[in-house]
């Protein structure tokens, strides 16, 4: 009896430990169309900026985002730290809070990732040649997602 609870912890444990590998990502939707070139983007502040990456990661991810209120209890809630760069395009890219399920933290990566180039964000938005920011993406039971900045709020709020 003993013997089992300790296989049984030291297996959570060792689950605990693991990581997430996100230099294999999924490739973007087959009907996903990228800009040519990185429009300049309009956004005069941060939160402004990130609306325009959500809106543009939402194009291309259709079929992968939520398009109604999010469920009350999400499934999972996924938090990036990303860089981008005076040119908008994606220099950086982390997971910064998780709930450890690895199909969303693997889907908002990719998606973040398979996104890029960006709009070219103004140069006052800028710190050392880049732009730093963080931003939530909001996972239902299905695996659809939704990303705070232009997310709609949940069923129950």
């Amino acid at each position: 009896m003993y013997q089992r609870s300790g296989m049984f912890i030291a297996a959570v444990l060792l689950t605990a430990c693991s990581t997430v590998s996100i230099d294999r990502q999924p490739a973007p939707p087959a009907n996903a169309v990228r800009p040519a070139s990185p429009a300049v983007s309009s956004a005069s502040s941060i939160d402004a900026y990130k609306r325009d990456i959500a809106r543009q990661i939402t194009a291309l991810h259709q079929q992968q985002v939520y398009a109604e209120q999010p469920q009350a209890l999400l499934r999972a809630v996924i938090v990036l730290r990303y860089a981008i760069d005076a040119d908008g395009r994606l220099i950086k890219a982390e997971i910064l809070r998780s709930n450890k399920d690895q199909f969303a933290e693997k889907t908002a990566l990719a998606s973040l990732r398979n996104s890029a180039p960006f709009p070219v964000p103004q140069a006052k938005l800028l710190r050392g040649g880049k732009l730093d920011a963080s931003e939530t993406w909001l996972f239902n039971d299905d695996g659809r997602f939704q990303i705070r900045s232009i997310a709609l709020p949940q069923r129950g709020e």
